[in-house]
């Protein structure tokens, strides 16, 4: 017994004392954090610029800072960098939430490197002319297990290949810069998903599970090899002045996919996508139904958005968890398939419900809105034929388009139509190249008012001009404020 407690004395001693060396590292490394600017402004004024200083949005700030090059980073786009920055959060992590927690700084340099889990109270940050360049040699993408929620990997049976920035279980989690660039280098992934070669699941460029408190903000990503970021089983986040980048034909780089989350804030986002700019989902098939975890809480505003072969904001089609109170605003799409899609099937089960559109402009699209109720892609023939996803409440109002080739096309599902569907104060300019119908509308039952051209009669005007609902109190996650926080670091 005397052995055991002297034992616990010695672990605890061992544990103080890994804490004494990082802050002293830290120390001597001369690299600081402050948790709030001595030149913070309140009522609106600009924040200035302390000479030698970085300031920086959050909504945590950081006492404790230091570089990848303190931890063997090479930033010259040929030395691999995987263990310096699994090495640097690993050591950083042990910080805790001493002092707010503690913030990696990338600097200017090409840093190649291969997936590496993040840890909480933990900021990372991207000097504007860093790039983190993904690795392109499979060996260094771990294989995990399949989402539970979906059964199986998207590209192929089994796992997938973890992401890029990946993290799991965490607490107030940054990733930000001012403006610096993850660079997937997707290519060779696009070409092999193409030619069928693949035997797991394409990695995403950020993804974070069951964590609670995420901010991801001010970086420019580039050529995911798939989905660019995708937060699942999380609440609390925000997702702020992000620029996504792929090419137009690229397979299935969607921008942003909340999934299973609860309390979501995506604004001020510039995305040029091969896929859905933003694509809502929780689950698919029996998968997302035994799970049950809806994607719910979620306001998208200020999104401009250019997908040819895809939607501005689509609504599934995986949503089998469920998909509740979204709320989107001056939206811009520009030369996009669809503006608002709604993805689903018999099999999926699930509903979308209460979802509220409004200051949406569309430049040049083929469809204004598009809901598909036959969507096929199942996981495997497990899939419930009895599990009929309900679709009610979907409200459309202050939207002008031009250059449309077709209004609508609204299908539901024979014997269980989309219903309380809404549409107001909608104006759509059609091409030269128009098709008929312009609205072409089954199984789905609504009103409408104030909409050129006419819809379909599935969609009767009602009198009096009603406007659809636009939920008038914030959401949660609408009143978190970030903070200005700043920092000095060694190499400017």
């Amino acid at each position: 017994m005397e052995l055991l407690k002297n034992t616990r004395n010695l672990h605890g001693m061992n544990q103080k004392l890994v804490l004494i060396i990082i802050l002293a590292f830290l120390s001597t490394n001369k690299v600081y954090g402050r948790s709030t600017s001595p030149l913070h402004h309140h009522h609106g004024h600009h924040h200035k610029h302390i000479k030698g200083y970085f300031e920086y949005s959050a909504i945590t700030c950081r006492a404790y800072t230091a570089s990848i090059t303190d931890f063997g980073g090479v930033g010259d786009g040929v030395t691999s960098n995987t263990k310096a920055f699994q090495t640097a959060i690993d050591h950083l992590g042990q910080l805790g939430s001493v002092g707010g927690g503690s913030l990696l700084y990338v600097p200017p340099g090409r840093w190649l490197t291969g997936s590496f889990n993040l840890t909480s109270h933990f900021t990372l940050f991207l000097h504007q002319d860093a790039v983190l360049l993904a690795t392109q040699d499979e060996n260094e993408w771990t294989v995990i297990e399949p989402l539970p929620s979906y059964g199986r990997g998207r590209d192929a049976d089994g796992g997938r290949y973890i992401s890029l920035i990946f993290g799991t279980n965490l607490t107030d989690v940054i990733i930000t810069g001012n403006n610096g660039t993850i660079n997937g280098q997707g290519s060779p992934w696009w070409v092999k998903y193409r030619a069928g070669q693949l035997k797991y699941t394409r990695p995403y460029l950020i993804e974070l599970m069951y964590s609670d408190g995420i901010q991801i903000s001010n970086l420019t990503l580039i050529d995911s090899p798939s989905w660019n970021v995708h937060p699942i089983y999380s609440s609390n986040i925000i997702i702020q002045g992000i620029t996504i980048l792929a090419p137009i034909r690229s397979p299935n780089t969607d921008g942003i996919n909340p999934d299973s989350c609860t309390n979501t804030r995506i604004e001020d986002c510039y995305i040029v996508s091969g896929d859905d700019c933003v694509a809502v989902k929780s689950g698919w098939d029996e998968y997302g139904i035994a799970y049950g975890m809806p994607t719910q809480q979620l306001v998208i505003r200020r999104l401009t958005c250019i997908s040819p072969t895809s939607a501005v904001i689509a609504l599934g089609s995986e949503m089998s968890g469920g998909i509740q109170d979204v709320r989107a605003e001056d939206i811009v799409a520009i030369n996009s398939e669809s503006g608002v899609r709604i993805k689903t099937g018999v099999g999926r089960g699930g509903f979308v419900k209460d979802i509220y559109v409004k200051g949406f402009t569309m430049h040049t699209m083929k469809w204004a809105f598009w809901m598909t109720g036959n969507y096929g892609s199942h996981p495997d023939d497990k899939w419930d034929p009895n599990a009929i996803p309900i679709i009610q409440n979907i409200n459309y109002r202050d939207m002008v388009a031009e250059n449309v080739t077709m209004a609508a096309k609204l299908e539901g599902i024979a014997g269980d139509p989309f219903t309380g569907i809404c549409i107001s104060n909608v104006t759509i300019g059609m091409s030269q190249f128009a098709k008929k119908p312009i609205w072409n509308c089954t199984d789905v039952e609504g009103v409408s008012s104030d909409v050129t051209p006419q819809p379909c009669a599935a969609l009767p005007p009602v009198e009096g001009g009603k406007a659809c609902e636009f939920p008038e109190e914030k959401l949660p996650i609408e009143d978190v404020k970030v903070h200005m926080c700043y920092y000095k670091p060694k190499y400017m």
